[in-house]
């Protein structure tokens, strides 16, 4: 890490409420809708030094910074984000968002449907990454942001980066695309349905509609999460820092807690169900599997990518069997086939699809790297 960087400090969730109706890809119709977010840096006079980050599964529009000075709270991207960093906000006026269907403040399904006057539930719709792209530009208009110098993420997050260059190609300049892939393979949508299937069989899960009976389906959303934490990591990575060591240094014979694999992964599950919501768990897993920017071109993601204009970082983890590099590549291609301009690089990490949160000095590197021929760019 630069020896300059420092953290954006304590920052304040905004909200931000519009009135007018939001058309689903389902043909749902959301008819007004809160987004919540954050900002940090500051926009410069011709509003052209704007980064979006779009979070993943799990994230929040609480990318960086602190609460209440708490290092305990810091953002979910706070290595990435702030002075002196990667995604440096001397230079950027950096905007985190937490999407429809979440729980963290924008309208999810726990929010109360004014229509009824009790949470949505079950009955939220379903939507989909194109859907989150265009709720994010109400926001981008909302705060003046005609065009942003680079909308960026990792995994899901990288998914709306690419939606972004799809639907908006004047309103950007640059996507950063970090650990993606163009699709899901049958195999992480069958993860996805495991997770699922884990969560609506849990007896409180009453069809989702479960904040009237005043319970969370606990042990189904636990689950959810354990699974989905194994396929986050690599099988290096959970070798160096658990290998087959136990707890008390010797078998119990028993179903209790032996190895400390089994212990890591319950306490990752306790934790989770104490910030996430089941139902948005629901919706955001959905969203992955329907995530398909080719299906309007026959299946031809080259074809599909020529609506784009937008320069394009891709950046892929040699141990990320979830969104493998060939994965990467596929999208690389789509790029090189149109002649637009696209860099590209793999990096060495042990760590899995995790590796994206993660501090690697040669990961590190890249991005700050380009990021900072984007603001000699923006601010020419």
């Amino acid at each position: 890490m630069n020896a300059k960087a420092r953290s954006v400090g304590d920052v304040t969730p905004l909200t931000a409420h519009f009135n007018q109706a939001l058309v689903l890809s389902s043909g749902a119709e959301l008819p007004e809708f809160d987004l919540v977010y954050e900002t940090y840096g500051t926009l410069n006079t011709n509003r052209s030094n704007a980064i979006l980050i779009c979070h993943a599964l799990s994230g929040t529009h609480h990318v960086a910074g602190t609460y209440g000075g708490d290092a305990r709270t810091a953002g979910w991207w706070n290595n990435m984000v702030g002075p002196g960093k990667p995604v440096d906000t001397n230079r950027f006026f950096v905007v985190g968002v937490n999407n429809l269907g979440g729980c963290n403040g924008s309208t999810g399904p726990a929010s109360i449907n004014a229509r009824t006057g009790k949470p949505y539930g079950a009955s939220f719709p379903f939507v989909t990454v194109e859907d989150w792209v265009h709720a994010q530009a109400r926001l981008a208009d909302h705060l003046n942001i005609d065009c942003f110098a680079a909308v960026m993420g990792g995994s899901l997050g990288a998914m709306q980066a690419l939606q972004w260059a799809l639907t908006y190609p004047a309103r950007l300049r640059h996507a950063v695309v970090i650990a993606a892939a163009p699709k899901l393979s049958a195999q992480n949508i069958g993860f996805n349905e495991v997770a699922r299937q884990a969560i609506t069989t849990d007896p409180d899960f009453h069809g989702g509609d479960y904040y009237a009976h005043g319970v969370i389906p606990f042990h189904g959303l636990r689950l959810a999460r354990m699974l989905g934490h194994i396929t986050y990591l690599s099988d290096d990575a959970m070798m160096e820092k658990f290998g087959r060591e136990l707890l008390a240094g010797k078998h119990k014979f028993s179903l209790e807690v032996e190895f400390e694999i089994e212990s890591y992964l319950r306490y990752q599950g306790d934790k989770f169900t104490e910030r996430f919501d089941a139902n948005t768990y629901l919706i955001m897993t959905k969203a992955l599997d329907y995530f398909d920017p080719a299906a309007s071109s026959a299946g031809n993601l080259s074809a599909a990518m020529a609506k784009t204009k937008a320069a394009t970082l891709v950046v892929s983890f040699t141990t990320d069997w979830r969104f493998s590099p060939a994965r990467s590549k596929e999208i690389v291609k789509s790029l090189l086939d149109n002649a637009l301009p696209v860099t590209y690089a793999e990096i060495e990490s042990t760590q899995g699809h995790d590796a994206f949160l993660m501090e690697n000095e040669h990961y590190f590197s890249v991005v700050r790297t380009y990021l900072n021929r984007v603001a000699q760019e923006v601010n020419a």
